[in-house]
């Protein structure tokens, strides 16, 4: 282990300043992913910031709707608030689909959002990788890349983003609450789907972030009356595994059983959660039958690009979307 300093943040000026002073600084909440990217060797902060003690713990049902949740909150605590369960589940569902129940109990919302690629080369650092170190290959696309992306992808990297609150989030339209950098200059709201970069020839620069913007919560705005919406996710075990492929779907009908709002967003396809505008789009004002779904999805897919071994998320992924639409739209009469 290399040798760091630790400091904890007495408040937010106070993190900020620190991130600022060292470029080897880095951000500590839940840990859950920092520690064991720093006991591979992946990650070698100079120093590390504990903002455990900023005031970003809190889960708010706002008067309009709205939910905002603080950066620190726990997962476990998210997951299980009575409010998110009964008017956001598709929040809950994601969580739960996540980890286990122990690292739940650590990892915060805004570590979630930003949690690093599980790519076995972005791991290994005896191997090449672009997004960890620039300028040195691409292994995965040679290589074992069964897990990583089909969509958004580049020649300079196809790793997949693990998330699946992020897909939730973006499902939901929700907003990235910053706490921008140095006199305040900068964005301080977000739009979740606008934080991630796609990878193109800069796969290490991973979002819109710049140092010392600390990320302070996110807000989701009400949902749709009327709304229905569900996670699910396929994984190569029951628990403790990350998304082959997740898909998060938000829709609502008129009374003639067409789609009034639909909001789709997918996991495990994506060097970030891919929000699906394309099959939205498709589907929006029409009655969701099944050639009609799986039409779109497809088409959603239609600027894929595969590699040998992950070419079935294509496939697997359009087959999850159609029947999640489907199962929600059903309880109003859809043609199935």
């Amino acid at each position: 282990m290399r040798p760091f300093v630790y400091e904890r943040a007495t408040g937010p000026e106070h993190a900020a300043a620190l991130l600022t002073s060292d470029p080897g600084a880095t951000l500590l909440a839940g840990g859950t992913n920092l520690v064991d990217l720093m006991k591979l060797g992946v990650a070698r902060p100079s120093l590390v910031v504990d903002i455990n003690g900023l005031p970003y713990d809190r889960v708010d049902h706002r008067d309009d709707g709205s939910l905002v949740v603080g950066a620190t909150v726990r997962n476990s605590d998210l997951a299980g608030d009575p409010g998110v369960r009964r008017r956001f589940p598709l929040l809950s569902e994601a969580l739960l689909a996540g980890a286990s129940g122990q690292l739940r109990a650590r990892a915060t919302t805004a570590g979630n959002l930003l949690q690093r690629t599980r790519c076995v080369y972005f791991q290994d650092i005896g191997k090449p990788c672009n997004k960890r170190a620039p300028g040195t290959g691409c292994a995965a696309v040679e290589g074992s890349h069964r897990d990583l992306a089909v969509l958004g992808t580049s020649d300079a990297c196809v790793a997949s983003h693990p998330s699946d609150l992020a897909v939730a989030l973006a499902a939901l339209d929700a907003t990235v609450l910053v706490r921008p950098i140095g006199d305040g200059q900068g964005p301080s709201r977000i739009p979740l789907t606008d934080l991630y970069r796609l990878p193109g020839d800069t796969p290490d620069r991973e979002t819109v972030l710049r140092r010392g913007d600390l990320v302070t919560g996110v807000e989701v705005p009400p949902p749709p009356v009327g709304a229905a919406m569900r996670y699910r996710k396929v994984r190569d075990r029951w628990s403790f595994a990350f998304a082959v492929v997740s898909v998060a779907v938000l829709v609502t009908l008129d009374e003639d059983g067409a789609l009034r709002d639909v909001r789709l967003a997918l996991g495990g396809v994506a060097p970030l959660p891919w929000r699906a505008r394309e099959a939205e789009r498709l589907l929006t004002g029409r009655r969701p039958t099944r050639d009609l779904v799986r039409s779109a999805a497809d088409a959603e897919f239609a600027a894929a690009r595969p590699l040998p071994h992950n070419a079935f998320k294509v496939g697997l992924a359009a087959d999850v979307l159609t029947e999640t639409v489907l199962a929600l739209a059903a309880p109003a009469g859809s043609e199935r």
